[in-house]
């Protein structure tokens, strides 16, 4: 793969401190992703969480904030879809897609347990637990 060794960080823009608070708090106390550095102060400011696999950079001052994003998804690995939805849900998020047990149909079969939810900027997150 030469020089890349994995992904650093997924970035997310957000509309202003209201929108900045409320999707730190989804990643750093709903989700539990600690926070591995903190920079700045108004709409100036950004944080990066730690995933335990790459940085998710959050950032205050979107002024080009897209529609639609080109990203389909992002997936966090996890020990339990399940409570991983029940935990979004509580907080008022939208679930898209209920914990499904799947199997996707590679060389070797690869089972897992999934969902989907909408994040506080409309990113759509995975919750992946290989089974």
């Amino acid at each position: 793969m030469g020089n890349i060794k994995g992904i650093h960080h997924i970035a997310l823009k957000c509309h202003g401190i209201e929108e900045f608070e409320k999707t730190v708090k989804f990643y750093s106390e709903l989700l539990g992703l600690p926070v591995a550095r903190r920079w700045g102060e108004g709409t100036d400011q950004g944080i990066m969480v730690d995933t335990g696999a790459g940085l998710l950079e959050i950032f205050a001052n979107a002024e080009d904030y897209p529609e639609a994003s080109i990203v389909r998804h992002f997936a966090f690995d996890v020990e339990d879809t399940d409570a991983c939805v029940e935990a979004v849900r509580a907080a008022g998020y939208k679930i898209t897609m209920e914990p499904t047990d799947i199997v996707i149909a590679s060389e070797i079969p690869y089972p897992a347990r999934i969902a989907f939810c909408i994040g506080p900027v409309g990113e759509e997150v995975e919750f992946f637990k290989v089974k």
